[in-house]
């Protein structure tokens, strides 16, 4: 996924390797995907990683569906 645009996501050369990670955190933002695509619910995705809010993944859900459609 190219998390490039995406207000939630940075890539910080040298940390965790230079992959996409939610913005202030080392958590790698396909992850987040896969936990919703897993049908994780919200309230788990918060209570694994609690400094996830409903925005942040809504926006990084909402983000990826509107890049999926671009290139479908």
């Amino acid at each position: 996924m190219d998390w490039t645009g995406c207000e939630f996501v940075e890539v910080i050369p040298g940390k965790v390797s230079g992959k996409p990670i939610v913005v202030g955190t080392r958590i790698p933002a396909d992850l987040v995907l896969d936990l919703v695509e897993s049908d994780y619910s919200m309230d788990d995705i918060i209570a694994d990683y609690p400094s996830l809010t409903p925005e942040i993944v809504n926006g990084m859900v909402a983000y990826a569906r509107a890049r999926q459609t671009q290139h479908a």
